[in-house]
Order: structure tokens, then C-alpha cells, then sequence
């Protein structure tokens, strides 16, 4: 198939043979607008790094793997944020040996430590993975308003920067959803009426010392950046437009427009696989909320940082089991990836901790979860194959309306050609007891599927289709998932692709009259490739 103009696609859906009348759709969009370099990344929890990296004496193999994975199928390596709720409890301990020391208070959180020291030896983390690119956190919770705190702040941005370098430096951070400081769960660290053009102060004179530092320790980093504000989908108060407009960037050294986001929370009511994640709409609406809020922010004419989503997930207090760990959370990170790409999301940061339940891989065995690479991470690298390697073309994504939140489809462009269609079936399927994951039934339902027809518009009469498929025994699996027949089980050769030989691979699929279907049954998804002449 040749390089055609595509300005729109027809859609057909059928399920069991019933046909369903097409609808016109556009899906042109403007190449510039679409996703960076790396724009699968992901952000892992300050008090995990060491965990994730390891040090240079005992890398994190495993983990440098599964990021090295991405760069075959996007052209980079993702970039990787280092923060979260723990960087806002970090404080700098001149004489500690070990790389961190974190203390739990589990009337405060029973996932990470909240009294927390990093030493020296922290930082040669970063030194660990070569050809990642990082931002690391500084803590503006006690920075700004102890003398422990400013101290760790002016150590740190030279232990830091001296770490980083040129090579695999992103930006820097100051804070974590500072509009939480007030309300925070662990406990509130600023008054009620702490306001915006107080955390506006505050950040400003906070970055002020980090670059002062840094022109002081590091001075080929003087002109580095940050990514700010960090806030979370529930500000009400201390909203961004507001910080936006009392000049949080009048010094020009915001790079990123960085926001955070999760769907719900895990232990949120009515909370569900099928209803929350598994659920088209509640995509749309936070990354929508998410953009218009942008938008505002920019309508202030006080800077025009790109935005990401420099933290985000499936449910906030770092998922649940049986939802945030299973294949139908990695449907919901195509899904959510995607749109977010269509929508004006330049790069998404997926958030990972030790033992989180919605985790990527675990890097370490402990005694609450085995080492391994865990379901969502196989809805990441279906991201970045459907993106394809954005190093060397423009990229941009259109979100195709489909007729029911459980059914997405996302039309893939390089340089303005259609070259890609994911088409994503989110109708829920269940192989084990409770739909929990761990135990099979002993006489499964019959799974469904569903035909999705297209016809772009100039398409040849005969053009074939290459199909990948983003596969598992259904949308509760934990385990025996591959995209497009690869595992990247720990197990089998430490996060390298493995090809299965028990999975259907090399499918295509040939258009009829200008039309093409493909079958893809439910709780999966299927990755076209556009351009094969028949």
C-alpha cells in the first residue's frame, strides 16, 4: 500500500454475525501535535528507586531490561521520574552508609515509609541505567519551611545534579500534589489556608536555591529545567490556573506542564473492573478534565510548558488487587495511554512502587510480592507499538468514536499517513473464581467477540493488514499474558522477549472493496499494520 491522505475512516461493528450501520469518522490530525520522544515513560516512588536500579555494584538487570524493551518498538528508552508521596518526606543524612533508610508508621501508610533518610549512595542510583532520561524530586513539603528541610534542598541538589549530568538529565521536580499539603491523608503540612500565591512563593524561592546550587556544583546543568505544578485530578483550591497566572513560570524554566491522575481510588466505592476501568468514559472524562484545565492554565498568557501526565494510574492508593494487577488494567493502560496521546498529551509517566498492586513488574522479591513482570506492563509496550518509533517521524493519534464505552478504537498517523488501527474490546471476560485472578473455574463461559470494520477513505481494493494481539486468558488474568506471542516473563529470560510457541502469531487481515474487519474477541486488543499490497 502506498502513502494516502487518509482524512477519515468508517466504522462498522458486529457481533455473532449481526451487522451494525457505519458511521463517518474523521481522524486527521496535525503531526506536530502529538506525542514525544519516549512518551511511554514511567515514575517510580523515591523510596523504590534503590529497589527498581539497585546500585553499580548490583544493578537492577531485570528492571534495565524491561525498560530497554521499549526502545526497540518507540526509538528511546522511557523516561523515568523519580518521586511521588515519599519525596515529600525525604530528608538528607550526611553520615548514613546505606542508600535510604525509611521508617513505616502504618497508621499512616502500610506501603511506603513516611520517615525517611537518603545518603550518598542514594544517588549513584542514577547511574545504573544508561540511555534513561530522569527527573528527580526535591522535597518542597519540609523544604520550605524547615531548616532540615532547606538544607536536604541545597545538599541534594548538588549530590543530585552531580549525579545526573548532561547524558540522563530530564528536568527536576519541587513537590508532589502540593494541593494536598493541607489535606494530606498522612497528616496536613500546611494550614487551611495555606493558598496559591503562598505555593507560588514558596516554589519560586525553593527553584531559586536548586538552580543557584546547580550553577554553584554543576554549571554546564545552569540552564536545566523543571516540571511543575505536579497537582493531583482533585485540586479544587490552589488550582492551576490560579499558580499559573501568579507567575509560577515568569523565569521561563518550566519544561513540563506535568499533572497527575488516577481514576478512582482502591478503596473507593462501587469500584470495578468493568465499570471503572474497563470503562471508555471515565478515560475521557479525567483526561479531559485534565486538558480543559490546561488550556485555562495557558489562557494566562503566564508561560506554555507541554503537558504530561508526570503521574498517573489506575486507582490511587496504589491500586487493588484483582483489578489494578489484572489484564484488564493493561486494557485500560492502551486505552488510557492512547487517548491521552489524541488528546494533546505529549508523555505519559506511569507510577511504580514496591508492591504496588497496579506495578509494572516488581523489581525485588519481599515478602508481600515475587519478582516479575506484572500485567499493565504488557498494555505499555502495546502503547509503544501502536506509536512506533516516534524518533524518526512525527506521530499523532485520533481517538475513533465507537458506539459503547466498552469498545475504543485509535487511528495511528506518521508524518499525517494513517499507519496503525488499535482497536481495543473492553467486554468483560472471566476464566477464574470471583474474577480474582487466582484460581480457574473448572468450566469457563464461551468468549465472545466482536467484528470492527473500517474503511478509509482512498484505501486500495486489495490491501492486506498485519495483526498483532495483545492477549491473556481473560480480563481478571494476572499471568500467561504476550503481545503478539512475546512474553516478558522474569522467569524465562529476565524481562528479555521470549516468543511463545503456543500463541497464534503472523496474521493478516485483507480489505474487500476499500473494507476491512478484523475479529477481536473480548478483553483483548488487536494492532493493525497498515501497508502491505496484496
Amino acid at each position: 500500500m502506498g502513502n494516502h491522505w487518509l482524512t477519515g475512516l468508517v466504522a462498522a461493528m458486529a457481533l455473532n454475525g449481526c451487522t451494525a450501520n457505519p458511521f463517518l469518522i474523521k481522524t486527521r490530525r496535525d503531526p506536530l501535535s502529538g506525542p514525544l520522544e519516549s512518551f511511554v515513560s514511567f515514575s517510580i516512588e523515591l523510596s523504590s528507586f534503590v529497589d527498581y536500579a539497585g546500585n553499580l555494584s548490583i544493578p537492577n538487570i531485570f528492571s534495565y531490561n524491561l525498560l530497554s524493551n521499549f526502545e526497540k518498538l518507540m526509538g528511546s528508552k522511557p523516561y523515568v521520574r523519580v518521586g511521588g508521596n515519599t519525596q515529600d518526606f525525604a530528608l538528607y543524612n550526611a553520615s548514613l552508609k546505606e542508600a535510604i533508610n525509611g521508617i513505616y508508621d502504618l497508621k499512616r501508610s502500610k506501603d511506603y515509609p513516611t520517615t525517611i533518610y537518603i545518603g550518598d549512595s542514594f544517588f549513584e542510583s542514577y547511574k545504573t541505567w544508561p540511555g534513561v532520561k530522569f527527573s528527580h524530586g526535591f522535597n518542597l513539603e519540609k523544604g520550605a519551611v524547615s531548616a532540615e528541610g532547606w538544607q536536604t534542598l541545597k545538599r541534594t541538589a548538588e549530590l543530585a545534579c552531580k549525579a545526573l549530568g548532561n547524558n540522563n538529565l530530564d528536568v527536576w521536580e519541587y513537590g508532589n500534589e502540593p494541593n494536598n499539603f493541607p489535606t494530606a491523608v498522612q497528616g496536613p503540612t500546611r494550614p487551611k489556608g495555606w493558598s496559591a500565591k503562598d505555593y507560588t512563593n514558596e516554589w519560586l524561592n525553593g527553584t531559586r536555591e536548586i538552580q543557584e546550587q546547580i550553577r554553584k556544583h554543576c554549571p554546564t546543568l545552569a540552564d536545566s529545567a523543571f516540571m511543575a505544578p505536579s497537582y493531583d485530578a482533585r485540586a479544587t483550591k490552589l488550582n492551576a490556573t490560579q499558580v499559573w497566572g501568579y507567575g509560577l513560570d515568569k523565569r521561563n524554566n518550566i519544561k513540563w506542564y506535568s499533572v497527575h491522575n488516577y481514576i478512582d481510588g482502591a478503596t473507593s466505592p462501587g469500584v470495578t473492573l468493568q465499570g471503572t476501568l474497563m470503562n471508555h468514559s471515565r478515560t475521557i472524562r479525567d483526561v479531559d478534565g485534565q486538558a480543559a484545565e490546561y488550556k485555562r492554565a495557558m489562557g494566562t498568557n503566564h508561560g506554555d510548558a507541554p503537558l504530561i501526565f508526570g503521574e498517573t494510574n489506575s486507582l490511587y492508593s496504589q491500586g487493588k488487587p484483582g483489578l489494578s494487577n489484572s489484564f484488564g488494567a493493561a486494557l485500560w493502560v492502551v486505552d488510557f495511554n492512547l487517548y491521552s496521546a489524541s488528546a494533546g498529551f505529549r508523555r505519559v509517566h506511569m507510577h511504580q512502587g514496591t508492591d504496588y498492586r497496579y506495578q509494572a513488574f516488581q523489581p525485588v522479591d519481599t515478602n508481600k510480592t515475587t519478582k516479575g513482570t506484572k500485567a499493565p506492563y504488557y498494555g505499555s509496550i502495546g502503547v509503544a507499538a501502536a506509536l512506533g518509533d516516534v524518533t524518526k517521524s512525527s506521530v499523532s493519534v485520533s481517538s475513533v468514536p465507537m458506539s459503547s464505552d466498552r469498545e475504543t478504537a485509535y487511528a495511528i498517523y506518521e508524518d499525517g499517513y494513517l499507519k496503525r488501527l488499535m482497536v481495543i474490546n473492553m467486554h468483560g471476560y472471566n476464566t477464574t473464581r470471583d474474577g480474582a485472578g487466582l484460581h480457574p473455574l473448572p468450566d469457563p463461559p464461551g468468549r465472545g467477540s466482536w467484528d470492527f470494520s473500517f474503511s478509509p477513505q482512498d484505501l486500495k481494493q486489495h490491501v492486506s493488514f498485519r495483526v498483532q494481539r495483545l492477549m491473556a486468558n481473560g480480563s481478571d488474568a494476572i499471568t500467561g499474558i504476550t503481545f503478539d506471542g512475546w512474553s516478558y516473563n522474569w522467569e524465562l529470560d529476565n524481562g528479555n522477549p521470549v516468543r511463545l510457541h503456543n500463541t497464534t502469531t503472523g496474521e493478516m487481515v485483507k480489505s474487500k472493496h476499500g473494507v476491512f474487519t478484523v475479529r477481536v474477541p473480548d478483553s483483548s486488543a488487536a494492532l493493525l499494520h497498515m501497508g502491505y499490497d496484496d
